[in-house]
């Protein structure tokens, strides 16, 4: 586990991962929409951090994939 401030958890039975930032549920993204999510929490530079294992945590699935499958 590492310190990362973003938290995109794994994906879900029914599609989509939670995703959290600084440990507050930011909502349930289904694709990159969750760029949405980390520009309201002060993020301009999402994008980027998408990628930055400093900034984000991908668990339990490849990043991007949003599907169980």
């Amino acid at each position: 586990m590492s310190d990362a401030p973003i938290v995109v958890h794994r994906p879900t039975g029914t599609g989509g991962r939670r995703v959290t930032i600084r440990a507050q549920i930011a909502g349930l993204a289904h694709s990159d929409d969750l760029i949405e999510f980390l520009r309201r929490a002060g993020m301009p530079d999402a994008w980027e951090a998408l990628d930055g294992p400093a900034q984000v945590e991908w668990q339990g699935g490849r990043p991007h994939k949003y599907s169980a499958g």
